[in-house]
């Protein structure tokens, strides 16, 4: 073994090696060589490695190291295209799949939605069981990760949440998320803005994992076990990105929920006075963010008349 090597690392050093191989890349490939191994023995492994000179053995270990690192790089490249497949953004070839699904997602809402109107009429009129309670508690939930208007529908699970958390500012507020979000964020406290950041890292990684879960596939002409391996790793990242995205919707909601006012002020724009102003004005204030406007009013509202910036 190049013990030389080795022993040449330093400590920052090889905490830095650590930290890049304790990744999927790096458990993807021991997993390709275990089923290597599987296939054709450790000794045959063994025999070529201790045979090659030390100048080799080390630049065996560090193409590996090497290629760990190029092929995690490659494939966080993908981590927004995974997401999007689970949201439900597929090519036009994939249409008829796409309505079908979307009918199956329509016809389950409507379901939970006749169920929870029935026991909304029975809690007002007559009370309910604890059982009954549990159950209205629980579609209330469910009805919640889904958008509230039919065509905003996604035809999964994981873009119904996300374009859920998207919808409800615009619902409460008449702000649209995806136009007004960009401006939000520059306003928003460093600490909810590393909150949301983390989350979404999370939701990130589940996408990759799963990713690499899938990949694992690949190692199945070497070993039969490489199968269900990369079954259960892909039906673990699965769940992990839904657990993800909920958080990253609640917290996205809760975002416009806390610091919506915000926006108004950085924009010198006078803020709703009353819930009842708040989703015209919300469309009001996309339209502008969205294309400009000419009109006189409402004007700008400045904290001090000094502020005001006037032309020369």
């Amino acid at each position: 073994m190049p013990t030389k090597f080795l022993e040449s690392l330093g400590g920052k050093l090889a905490e830095q090696w650590a930290a890049n191989l304790l990744t999927p890349a790096f458990i993807f490939w021991s997993g390709g060589l275990a089923a290597w191994i599987d296939k054709f023995g450790w000794n045959r492994l063994q025999q070529w490695f201790t045979q090659l000179d030390e100048p080799l053995q080390i630049a065996v270990l560090v193409s590996s190291l090497l290629l760990v690192a190029a092929t995690a790089f490659a494939i966080q490249r993908f981590d927004l295209t995974v997401l999007r497949f689970f949201e439900g953004y597929w090519p036009t070839w994939m249409n008829f799949l796409r309505r079908r699904l979307l009918a199956q997602q329509r016809q389950r809402v409507n379901r939970l939605n006749t169920r929870w109107q029935a026991l909304a009429a029975q809690r007002d009129q007559e009370g309910l069981t604890a059982e009954e309670v549990d159950e209205f508690v629980a579609i209330d939930w469910r009805l919640r990760q889904v958008p509230a208007q039919p065509d905003r529908m996604m035809p999964t699970s994981l873009g119904n949440l996300l374009r859920a958390a998207e919808s409800q500012p615009r619902d409460k507020y008449g702000l649209d998320a995806i136009i007004c979000w960009p401006r939000l964020w520059l306003v928003l406290p460093e600490a909810i803005k590393q909150n949301l950041q983390e989350t979404r890292a999370e939701l990130n990684t589940a996408a990759r994992v799963w990713l690499w879960g899938i990949l694992f596939l690949i190692w199945a002409v070497w070993a039969w076990w490489a199968i269900p391996v990369a079954l259960l790793v892909a039906w673990f990242a699965y769940g992990w990105m839904l657990g993800a995205a909920a958080t990253y919707g609640d917290l996205l909601e809760s975002a416009f929920d806390l610091h919506r006012l915000d926006l108004y002020q950085a924009l010198h724009l006078p803020p709703p006075s009353s819930p009842a102003e708040e989703r015209p004005l919300g469309r009001q204030l996309t339209e502008y963010l969205w294309r400009g406007s000419d009109r006189e009013k409402p004007g700008f509202v400045y904290p001090q008349e000094g502020d005001r910036h006037k032309p020369n």
